[in-house]
């Protein structure tokens, strides 16, 4: 028979989630993370949101550079979206087309909807680097308890953060965080660690739902992208795209 005593801690579980309902797992007892997940459009990382949405740092700590360089972003003069350039790890993960996660256990892949792109991660926590900066960068995983922790570097610097367009270099540093909180929820974290553009680490935080009876479909961003074909999208002027070498914009 159930003390008083022994009920209330029953209740405390529950309610933790300790004997709630239990995320599920692959074989080797990872939490499972494979799904088609639907995200928030995150326009712009800096906005503080409203916790579900994002949770971001409200004013980003600038570096002189990092602010000469937003200030005088304009997108009008190089768009390297408009004109279907990858957009970079952060600018992919912001978008709001659904993204599908799958999981064994040696890899981990990201098959974003958004222009059929994909990203497949080695799970033996070694760098696999080709030694190339890429424009989504190279990564290493790990397991922090039942958090998924991907560490990326080794950018080309050719993309924003976001699609108001917060610079980073080819020295960021990215850190992600995936913790499935449930059967039908992820909590998604992300560290933003540039030292030319900013003076001081920041992160984002935002929730995934997970979609059922879904599929995500082919994107092209070249097909009838009227504004590619007739001239009115440019693509950016890498030559001025950073501007931490000198203090000219």
């Amino acid at each position: 028979m159930l003390t008083h005593f022994s009920r209330l801690t029953m209740g405390l579980l529950l309610a933790s989630g300790v004997f709630g309902q239990e995320i599920p797992r692959l074989p080797n007892g990872k939490p499972d993370l494979n799904g088609i997940w639907a995200r928030p459009y995150v326009a712009d990382m800096g906005a503080k949101g409203n916790g579900r949405t994002q949770t971001g740092p409200g004013e980003l700590p600038f570096s002189d550079a990092g602010r000469r360089n937003f200030d005088n972003y304009n997108p009008s003069t190089g768009d390297y979206t408009g004109v279907c350039m990858p957009f970079g790890l952060l600018r992919a993960m912001n978008s709001p087309d659904p993204i599908q996660f799958m999981q064994t256990e040696t890899h981990f892949a990201f098959l974003y909807e958004q222009n059929s792109w994909f990203k497949v991660i080695n799970m033996d926590g070694a760098s696999h680097s080709t030694g190339v900066p890429a424009w989504f960068g190279h990564t290493v995983a790990h397991w922090e308890g039942d958090t998924l922790v991907l560490t990326t570097s080794e950018f080309n610097g050719k993309t924003r953060l976001d699609t108001v367009g917060h610079p980073h270099s080819d020295q960021l540093k990215v850190t992600e965080r995936l913790t499935r909180r449930d059967t039908d929820t992820l909590d998604y974290e992300v560290v933003i660690d540039d030292p030319i553009y900013y003076t001081q680490p920041w992160s984002n935080k935002r929730v995934f739902t997970l979609q059922k009876d879904f599929e995500i479909i082919e994107y092209s961003c070249e097909e009838n992208n009227k504004g590619l074909w007739e001239g009115r999208i440019k693509p950016p002027n890498y030559d001025t795209w950073h501007t931490y070498d000198s203090g000219e914009p």
